[in-house]
């Protein structure tokens, strides 16, 4: 009698999932293939703990909320 711990199917093949490919948080622009680093003219933020991503369009159009969120450290 074979024991199984997870259902049938459920992906544990060993093979490493491919990420999901990135997109602009704001407008939902690609950035490329699945698993592409992010155009150096893109912006990065972490909001409440979750990674986003905003395309060079939407980073120029909100820049002075972006700024306004940095630490005076910052400027």
């Amino acid at each position: 009698m074979t024991s199984r711990t997870s259902p049938p199917g459920d992906g544990d093949d060993g093979s490493a999932a491919e990420p999901p490919p990135l997109v602009c948080a704001r407008c939902g622009t690609p950035a490329g293939t699945p698993g592409a680093t992010p155009p150096p003219t893109w912006t990065f933020s972490v909001e409440h703990g979750v990674s986003r991503y905003f395309c060079a369009s939407c980073a120029r159009e909100n820049l002075r909320s972006i700024e306004g969120r940095l630490d005076s450290d910052w400027w």
